[in-house]
Formats: structure tokens, C-alpha cells, sequence
């Protein structure tokens, strides 16, 4: 595509009722749980282990999010078998962001941008923002 979005990871998906309002239209704020949804099985898909196994393995208490973005071009509806996909996360220091988008036939039906942190836990304040390990950003490059 021209916008240079690079997938690394595609997934097939069937928009259901419970993700629709009453006229059968995708409910906004669903998308965004697709869009984590697809996080997660990025890190997953990278590290080759299940998230549960990743927070004790990397020590990590999980990935908060920090910022959230969503441009909506096309509706999508219930029973529309849609393609979700992801790009490799663009790292900062303790923060990574991570593109989306949902396809129907396609075209694009919504572009979504996280930014999330890599948070460890801390005795005094529960939880803060980690560097993310370089072996683990080392996982995500393409080619």
C-alpha cells in the first residue's frame, strides 16, 4: 500500500452481534479491543509463548496503554469476515507503537495507533515504565 503499512501479523476475523449496535454496525470502542486483541497475539507470535507465560518469563506486568488513535473510513457490519493486521511495534525507550488496521474485501475500514508502555513491576509505586529488552525488540524485525 502507499502509506508504507508493513504487516507482521494478518488474521482473519468475523464480525458477530455482540460487536454490532442495534443496526448492525460495528460499535466503535469494539474495534479497539480487536486492535489489543492483536497486540497481544503480535508479542505472542514474536516471542513464541502465550501472554500468560510472557509476564513471567520476561518479568513484565504487561504493556498499558498510553495513547489510543482510530480513523474510520468504511463501516463494517455483522457477519462481514474482515482481515485484521499489525505492524511490528516502532519502539521508544519504554514505549512502543503499534499500527492497525481492519480490511473488508480489501479496502480499508479503520486504521488504529497505540502507544503503549512496557511496564515492570516497583516496590514504591506498584508499577513503571521499562526500557523494552533489546532481545525482545530484536524479534520483531522483518526479513
Amino acid at each position: 500500500m502507499s502509506d508504507g503499512f508493513t504487516a507482521f501479523l494478518s488474521r482473519p476475523y468475523r464480525i458477530e452481534w455482540g460487536h454490532c449496535d442495534p443496526a448492525g454496525i460495528v460499535y466503535a470502542p469494539r474495534f479497539l479491543e480487536m486492535f489489543g486483541e492483536s497486540t497481544i497475539m503480535l508479542f505472542e507470535k514474536a516471542l513464541g509463548i502465550r501472554k500468560k507465560d510472557m509476564l513471567k518469563e520476561c518479568d513484565v506486568i504487561g504493556f498499558p496503554m498510553v495513547d489510543v488513535s482510530a480513523k474510520f473510513l468504511r463501516p463494517a457490519s455483522y457477519g462481514d469476515n474482515v482481515v485484521l493486521e499489525a505492524e511490528a511495534p516502532a519502539f521508544g525507550n519504554s514505549s512502543f507503537t503499534i499500527r492497525h488496521r481492519l480490511l473488508k474485501e480489501g479496502a480499508v475500514c479503520v486504521e488504529g495507533v497505540e502507544k503503549r508502555v512496557w511496564a515492570v513491576r516497583d516496590a514504591e509505586r506498584g508499577m513503571r515504565a521499562e526500557r523494552v529488552p533489546d532481545d525482545i525488540r530484536a524479534l520483531f524485525t522483518l526479513g
